[in-house]
């Protein structure tokens, strides 16, 4: 095997290595708060993420491991904020799970597996290694949902994400299978030729882009694929809930664009057909949903396929008219929805962990009643995520819904034009629970034994003020994002 096979997979390689190695470490670790093993982790973590932004500096596309792999800006920009949002998980995480006997080698070595199976979809370029990753992505975390062994709900969402994630599995991997039947290529830039030479049987292909659209619908979690969603979020430990929800939409993401952008963009009037409806139903029934859950984490979980929705949106406006002029600038607006989505939800999990104490979750909404007075700064971070969330300006959130409004817009279509003025009506109805959250926190009074000030944790501290700063300085200035977003965009359509 040549230099250039293996200089694609280096961050990779780099990263099973220290998954490994942290799993060895941690048998010899007797400190109880694991330490050792979780500096260990995020040091590998910032060494992998440093590669991924060389790399995506470089701005070079190298094909490598018989072009099963591909190096490229976006895979690397995507998994280098996957490789931040995961150390930042463990961050938050610890404090959390050392409070309920779940600090152990293997939720570190095992977010690291996950990692390994995000990264490596961002890098595919042959379905059966975008399988591969996927299934390395999903078996770590099943296992992850499932740690508290003796936790009777936990158990029951590791079991519902179990049985639908295989599902959806077979769903993707039946799809794949009948576009290699139809197009006899594993290579995605060979499908992609196939395709447009038109010989191929129209019924066959069709039939497998609904399957494999299935399953990316999935794993994005959007309707009517979603009915996982709102159980696993709720009966995961949140630590693990923070992992399946962040992260892993780059990943969800990266495979959508491999997969139908790069692969089967000459049957994109086929997908943004059934993209839209995805869209336009998860808006409805997850912002409508959300509306009646008390829970907070059922409610977030709603909330995510609204928002989800609302990204698949810009990926139905790529191919307009048979042209593609468009693909740029309503890919990457997707792209920069995805990302800063996953650095908001970053810090509201991160803040529920903070909330939270031996023998109490603070899961429930009426949990956060008189959070302005008892923790003023815990209470104004808060509010910053939820107007993100809720595309208040000038949160981040704001912009990356009028980036993708404005790729819809600039089509010039009726139909693009209507899209628009109902994801902003959908979205007016989703600020409502955001916003009665901030209600909550500051004119409820608090419940009774709900009075008492969070305990206070100096680095949980610092990174959430850092995580709701960046909320409010990419709303102001998201140029500089934005532009990376669309540079990589572009360098991955230009090849």
């Amino acid at each position: 095997m040549n230099a250039m096979n293996w200089l694609v997979v280096y961050p990779e390689a780099l990263l099973l290595l220290m998954a490994c190695a942290v799993a060895l470490v941690d048998l010899f670790v007797t400190d109880e708060k694991r330490r050792p093993t979780f500096w260990l982790a995020q040091l590998s973590l910032a060494a992998v993420a440093a590669m991924h932004l060389a790399y995506y500096d470089g701005g070079a596309t190298v094909y490598g491991m018989q072009r099963m792999m591909v190096s490229d800006p976006m895979g690397h920009l995507l998994a280098f904020f996957a490789t931040v949002a995961v150390m930042i998980t463990i961050a938050y995480a610890q404090p959390y799970i050392a409070s309920r006997d779940m600090l152990k080698g293997e939720f570190f070595s095992l977010s690291m597996f996950v990692l390994l199976g995000i990264c490596v979809m961002c890098s595919a370029n042959n379905f059966l290694v975008v399988y591969l990753g996927l299934e390395l992505m999903s078996l770590s975390l099943y296992a992850l949902v499932a740690m508290r062994r003796d936790h009777g709900v936990s158990t029951e969402a590791a079991m519902k994400y179990f049985v639908l994630g295989a599902l959806a599995s077979g769903f993707l991997l039946y799809g794949l299978s009948m576009m290699y039947g139809a197009t006899r290529s594993l290579e995605i830039n060979e499908v992609f030729n196939a395709i447009g030479t038109g010989r191929i049987n129209g019924t066959v292909l069709t039939f497998g882009v609904v399957f494999v659209v299935a399953g990316l619908a999935f794993k994005l979690g959007v309707v009517p694929f979603h009915m996982w969603v709102p159980d696993v979020y709720q009966g995961a430990p949140t630590a693990v809930t923070l992992l399946i929800g962040g992260a892993p939409k780059l990943a969800a993401f990266a495979i959508t664009v491999r997969l139908l952008v790069e692969g089967m963009l000459g049957l994109a009037v086929d997908w943004q057909q059934m993209m839209i409806v995805l869209a336009i139903a998860s808006l409805v029934i997850g912002n409508l949903a959300a509306i009646a859950q008390t829970n907070l984490k059922r409610m977030l979980a709603y909330s995510t396929i609204s928002q989800m929705g609302f990204m698949l949106l810009g990926m139905t406006a790529g191919v307009v008219s048979g042209n593609t002029l468009s693909a740029g600038n309503a890919y990457s607006s997707a792209m920069f929805y995805v990302v800063t989505y996953v650095i908001t939800t970053l810090g509201t999990f991160g803040l529920i962990m903070f909330l939270a104490r031996t023998g109490f979750e603070s899961e429930e909404i009426t949990d956060l009643a008189g959070l302005g007075k008892r923790a003023p700064w815990l209470a104004g971070i808060m509010t910053v995520f939820m107007f993100s969330l809720a595309g208040v300006p000038p949160m981040v959130g704001f912009y990356a819904k009028l980036a993708i409004l404005q790729a819809l817009i600039t089509t010039n279509l009726t139909g693009y034009i209507v899209l628009a003025v109902v994801a902003v009506m959908l979205s007016l109805v989703g600020a409502f629970y955001y916003l009665r959250i901030v209600k909550v926190m500051y004119f409820d009074e608090p419940l009774a034994g709900n009075a008492t000030h969070p305990v206070q944790s100096t680095g949980v501290s610092a990174l959430l003020a850092v995580n709701g700063a960046a909320v409010l300085v990419f709303g102001l200035m998201p140029g500089g994002l934005m532009a990376m977003c669309r540079d990589a965009i572009l360098r991955a359509l230009a090849t």
